[in-house]
């Protein structure tokens, strides 16, 4: 496998020819394929989404949090996120800004995410 991206702060490439622009609901829909490693839920059933913003010029800006500040696993979730999006036809940078505030609850969960939860057996 031969992808070539840059995942650092900003990743560039994947340059759009057609000229179409994903909306959230896609970027969203992208992001499930990204998991914490310690929680078998992904990202966007888990509620560490807050925000995602779309530039005309493909740029997509992603405001999201971690179960915990020390998370051990930030990086690869940055990384993870990064790549996902990329995918996007009309993606041409990702940005992944995490945030601390409000914290992350398990009342950020969507149903699908706690009936996940529940599933693994934790008490949710």
């Amino acid at each position: 496998m031969s992808e070539e991206l840059n995942t650092g702060s900003g990743t560039a490439g994947n340059q759009n020819l057609a000229g179409g622009m994903p909306n959230e609901a896609q970027v969203l829909e992208s992001l499930k394929v990204v998991k914490d490693p310690e929680i078998p839920v992904n990202v966007v059933d888990l509620g560490l989404i807050y925000g995602v913003d779309i530039t005309d010029e493909g740029v997509v800006d992603i405001t999201m949090t971690l179960t915990s500040v020390g998370c051990p696993v930030q990086d690869l979730i940055r990384s993870d996120a990064e790549m996902a999006v990329m995918r996007l036809e009309g993606v041409n940078r990702v940005n992944v800004d995490f945030v601390w505030s409000p914290p992350w609850s398990p009342e950020k969960m969507s149903e699908d995410g706690k009936r996940q939860m529940r599933m693994f057996g934790f008490n949710i």
